[in-house]
């Protein structure tokens, strides 16, 4: 069993007042791919460094299976790392790269053959094993380093933004591969990334942090379509969630949230609070435009047109806010031309303006 579980870790770094981690608890079950998500600064690498051994926590602890290695050196974690740089032997062959773990530990040399060639087979390496890194790309660099942290067989693998130094077509094609490899070796993998594409796609659940803390976890569509809090619907998602300013009105026995003057009807968890100020999230996916009136649909005005390939983005003026909109790309909209939006309401997310805290969902 290889179940990872950090308790109430705090660390500070010496001349900084703010904990670069503060009291963090999160639980990785067995063969889970956890991500943790968060921009640069949120303490996640830290966080990372602390499981590896690598930085030791002020306070808490991380337990390991059902051992407390808190207190342990990288060696005796069981653990394998691949970190945002290759970090490959230059004045090795890929064969000798990825054997290098293996022969520390003293391994017979028959084993190491055959470990070897095993993972250089999962990771398409087999063609490149007597060639130098000079010899490959970035891409089959950093298979090098995957496969020799997976040839040591750990309970735990740790990844620190291996993707960022690929470009955009490397890191979709090795994110995929990337995916299916840790589903067959089927090694706990915690994933450190700033990119919510990588996020997304690859974690079985999301770990989001910010300033030292973790402030939602749960799968991926649960992070995306329900966000705890604004900065997480604006950090996720490509637009990100739109946010109209609204304000919550009970009259005749009913509560309306008016944005500009248009009344929406507020969920019973919303309702049942006081009139104030109040924050509606709606993807960009859920809005249906039209352009003639639609009954409940908020009239607006298309300020600028944007063909995203498969998809038409339309950044339309509600009164005196902006709202973003997917639409077929075929959609008839010209600039300045009028349009109406209608929310899917099942998908619409209310926040309190004070707090940045999700309040209800509808």
């Amino acid at each position: 069993m290889a179940e990872i579980n950090i308790q109430n870790i705090v660390k500070t770094f010496v001349g900084s007042k703010q904990p670069a981690v503060n009291n963090v608890d999160l639980t990785v079950a067995d063969t889970e791919f956890m991500v943790l998500l968060g921009p640069s600064g949120c303490g996640k690498t830290t966080l990372l460094r602390m499981i590896a051994g690598l930085e030791y926590p002020d306070s808490g602890n991380i337990l390991i299976g059902n051992r407390d290695v808190t207190d342990l050196p990288p060696r005796n974690r069981d653990i394998a790392m691949v970190f945002q740089s290759y970090a490959v032997f230059p004045h090795m062959k890929v064969r000798d790269n990825i054997a290098f773990g293996l022969r520390m530990h003293h391994t017979p040399k028959s084993e190491i053959s055959h470990k070897v060639e095993h993972a250089a087979d999962l990771l398409q390496l087999t063609p490149y094993l007597d060639r130098f890194s000079a010899q490959l790309s970035g891409g089959q660099r950093q298979r090098v380093a995957v496969a020799r942290a997976i040839v040591m067989e750990p309970s735990v693998l740790l990844m620190d933004e291996p993707l960022s130094n690929l470009d955009a077509l490397l890191r979709l094609n090795f994110r995929s591969e990337l995916k299916k490899l840790v589903q067959e070796i089927k090694t706990t993998t915690i994933y450190v990334t700033h990119d919510q594409v990588e996020a997304l796609s690859l974690g079985d659940r999301i770990a989001v942090m910010r300033d030292g803390e973790i402030i939602q976890c749960g799968t991926p569509m649960e992070v995306y379509n329900d966000p705890a809090t604004e900065f997480i619907g604006s950090f996720i998602g490509n637009p990100p969630m739109n946010f109209l300013r609204g304000q919550l009105r009970h009259e005749n026995g009913r509560a309306h949230v008016a944005v500009g003057e248009h009344l929406l009807n507020a969920p019973a968890a919303l309702a049942a609070g006081p009139d104030g100020d109040v924050l509606v999230g709606i993807r960009a996916e859920n809005i249906q435009a039209g352009l003639q009136p639609i009954a409940d649909a908020l009239a607006a005005r298309a300020e600028v047109i944007e063909p995203v390939g498969a998809n038409l983005l339309v950044t339309a003026v509600v009164g005196d806010q902006r709202v973003k909109v997917l639409t077929r790309t075929d959609f008839p909209i010209e600039t300045n031309g009028a349009l109406w939006l209608q929310p899917e309401w099942d998908k619409l997310r209310w926040f309190d303006p004070a707090t940045h805290r999700e309040i209800a969902a509808t």
